[in-house]
């Protein structure tokens, strides 16, 4: 069996997909969820980095609220969790910000999304959510 590198493994197991989907991973820190139709995903980046609460915090609220039942869900959303401390560039840019949320846009580029307070409800970040998406 072929060992990986820590923050190659932490990097990977940080990759998220839910209602029930299973992600593989090509290179570190990307994603590809299995789909008949894969246009229609959307992609939300949370960077983040280990011993970070307010990224555990982050990210246990975001799981509750992809699994939250809506009429506007958001079961085609994949998120991925990069850790800033894998990546230099990534560090520079927000290791005084973390947890930062960005979302993909059609065109590839990523959109830093408003800071959600740590006090939010699930619903509320669900709502908010399905707003930064529309």
């Amino acid at each position: 069996m072929q060992r990986r590198r820590p923050e190659m493994a932490a990097a990977i197991s940080a990759t998220w997909a839910f209602a029930g989907r299973r992600l593989g991973s090509s290179p570190p820190l990307s994603c590809s969820l299995s789909s008949s139709t894969p246009n229609t995903r959307r992609k939300l980046v949370l960077y983040s980095k280990p011993g970070c609460c307010l990224c555990d915090g982050l990210k246990e609220k975001l799981q509750a609220a992809f699994s939250l039942s809506a009429p506007d869900s958001l079961h085609d959303v994949v998120l991925q969790v990069r850790d800033i401390t894998t990546n230099p560039e990534w560090e520079r840019a927000y290791q005084y910000e973390i947890p930062v949320l960005a979302k993909e846009n059609p065109d590839g580029k990523e959109e830093i999304l408003p800071r959600l307070s740590p006090r939010l409800s699930v619903e509320i970040i669900q709502k908010k959510l399905v707003t930064a998406f529309t």
